[in-house]
């Protein structure tokens, strides 16, 4: 009985990419209609498919895992997130649309590459791009299975065999339309689940000050902000950097907003994406820290979730529920998967191996590109770690500390020129996986914090040193 509301949900989308698919072959502009939607979103749709290019596997479950082992203290580290919408789209999300529409660009490297006139500057950020765009994929890949896998009880390389195929599947024909379409329906649904197992949740604790009586009686440490010094202080103040300011950089945030059709989508866009995201961020989180009092003995974090909805819910209810991670999943994977595509056909094949390239043959190319690569992550995710948030706060942070300073820097500083672009992106990266690799921690922050400093230094160093911006390309970013 669970499982039928999934099937019914996964056939859905794939009926979505067919119809979709349909418009796509008749677009008299195949580049833009696959990869930016022909410029056509409106606010509701921009606003949960930038929600969606961040809420996946990491919100729905494995940040209510870490806050079920840490407490109230990880709930408040994911609250931060709930401006972020706002955030980007208020300060990047007009000037993008503009110039993506004067420069015909429908990818962040279109951009890259007319502001700073760089083969080096395209060539590194399309790498660094797909390298940690591999971990973003894999981590819902395996959020997906393990999904499947506890629902039904059938074998994880079931889950992820029937996950990923639909994902790719509806990805590769439906193109960027499909997603933002699909991206919408599973905003509604990431809501209604959220909703649902929150007041079940709620109920069968006898409220929340019941809840949090027994937590404090059993685990008293997870309703303090540090969670008895599990997280530290300045990560909590850092975290900001990483979800708030440095998502500025977020490549595939960014991107969205080359993609809505006017001021007024944008403007409904900002308020729908701040309430969306503020219910889905505490709701989440707080069901996780809850499931501390209703299910103490959980050992894998990650799948606190799917127990408390197998345990608490009609059958058929939560498979309904099951929805609603599985939408967040499924609609950070096609953000990054159209992007991959867009990256490797548009900014890499089309510019540097064959020009000349038709129609027919770049729409062949785009849909085998997403299914490859889509292949290949699903082998890497074959092997699962435990703990999928950290997987993909690595992601995040990589591609922040790559992208930041020429996105920031590119739209709003005159001098900014390819030199120091250059050096922010390697800079920022060797000095990412350094402090990685050694697992260091400067004064307990994350370690965005001082990737992105030196990022910052390095770029404006570099800018005074480097060759200056002909006034073409400065009438083209600052003449508005």
């Amino acid at each position: 009985m669970t499982l039928m509301p999934i099937i019914l949900y996964l056939g859905v989308m794939l009926l979505i990419a067919y119809k979709v698919n349909n418009i796509k072959q008749n677009s008299a502009n195949f580049t833009e209609e696959y990869f930016i939607g022909s410029r056509k979103m409106g606010g509701f749709v921009l606003a949960m498919t930038i929600i969606a290019s961040y809420v996946g596997a990491s919100s729905f479950i494995g940040g209510p895992g870490v806050a079920y082992k840490l407490g109230l203290g990880w709930v408040l580290l994911a609250c931060i997130q709930v401006p972020t919408a706002f955030f980007t789209l208020g300060i990047i999300g007009k000037k993008m649309a503009i110039i993506s529409r004067r420069i015909k660009g429908v990818t962040i490297i279109d951009l890259l590459r007319v502001r700073y006139k760089s083969d080096a500057v395209v060539i590194i950020s399309s790498i660094t791009m797909l390298v940690f765009f591999i971990g973003s994929i894999v981590a819902q890949f395996v959020g997906g299975a393990r999904l499947f896998e506890s629902v039904t009880g059938y074998p994880y390389i079931i889950g992820l065999i029937i996950f990923s195929s639909v994902v790719i599947a509806y990805t590769s024909f439906g193109g960027f339309r499909a997603v933002a379409i699909t991206d919408a329906i599973q905003g509604v649904i990431m809501l209604i689940a959220t909703a649902v197992l929150f007041f079940v949740i709620l109920k069968k604790g006898h409220g929340m000050e019941n809840i949090m009586r027994t937590i404090a009686r059993n685990s008293p440490q997870m309703l303090t902000p540090g969670s008895s010094g599990n997280i530290a202080k300045p990560f909590i103040m850092s975290f900001w950097v990483l979800v708030g300011i440095g998502l500025l950089g977020y490549p595939s945030t960014a991107v969205r907003c080359m993609g809505f059709k006017d001021s007024k989508s944008l403007h409904r866009a900002m308020i729908i994406g701040t309430s969306v995201v503020g219910i889905l961020m505490l709701g989440m989180h707080l069901i996780g820290v809850m499931g501390m009092a209703i299910e103490p003995d959980i050992a894998v974090g990650d799948k606190i979730i799917p127990i408390l909805a197998l345990k608490n819910l009609n059958p058929i209810v939560a498979g309904i529920f099951i929805g609603g991670p599985l939408a967040a999943i499924m609609s950070t994977v096609d953000s990054l998967l159209i992007m991959t595509s867009a990256t490797i056909v548009k900014d890499l094949y089309l510019y540097y191996i064959n020009k000349n390239a038709d129609t027919k043959k770049v729409k062949k190319l785009s849909f085998f590109v997403s299914l490859g690569f889509g292949a290949l992550v699903f082998l890497l995710a074959l092997n699962p770690p435990d703990l999928l948030v950290w997987i993909n706060l690595l992601a995040f942070a990589g591609l922040e500390s790559t992208f930041f300073c020429p996105i920031i820097f590119g739209l709003f500083w005159r001098k900014a020129n390819s030199t120091g672009a250059i050096l922010s992106m390697i800079f920022g990266f060797i000095v990412f996986i350094l402090l990685t690799v050694t697992k260091s921690s400067i004064m307990g922050m994350h370690n965005i914090v001082p990737v992105l400093a030196v990022n910052i230094f390095v770029f404006i160093i570099g800018s005074f040193f480097g060759k200056k911006t002909d006034e073409n390309t400065l009438k083209i970013f600052f003449e508005l």
